[in-house]
């Protein structure tokens, strides 16, 4: 009966002492990370932005995508909370361009977290 006991101590099981890796805070800003990606529209504006040399007036940004004005502009607001687009008014309009150090710095943080899913 003792190799058994000494059998049982020896092992970690399913119930080992492990680590998530990442605090609650860290945790809950990559999640807002990659929530910035986790609809379509935003995927599909942020992509006109960026390959624009120029500013891009909010008309065109509407006409290039299969929602309505509202939902366009709730999905700017996003991006403009999240500080990856900025917008300038031009009389009536609005201009907006990329951020792209910020978006550049967001990259970075999402790829130095995707590596460490890597190991």
């Amino acid at each position: 009966m003792t190799g058994i006991i000494e059998l049982i101590a020896q092992t970690t099981g399913c119930c080992a002492s492990t680590s998530a890796g990442l605090n609650e805070t860290e945790a809950e800003a990559i999640s807002a990370d990659f929530q910035v990606f986790a609809h379509p529209v935003r995927v599909q504006l942020l992509t006109l932005l960026t390959n624009s040399t120029d500013d891009v007036c909010v008309c065109d940004l509407e006409a290039a995508v299969a929602v309505k004005q509202p939902t366009v502009s709730y999905h700017l607001k996003l991006l403009r909370e999240a500080g990856l687009v900025s917008c300038e008014r031009r009389g009536p309009w609005a201009y907006y361009r990329v951020e792209r150090e910020r978006l550049a710095s967001l990259k970075a943080r999402i790829n130095r977290h995707l590596d460490t899913w890597n190991r």
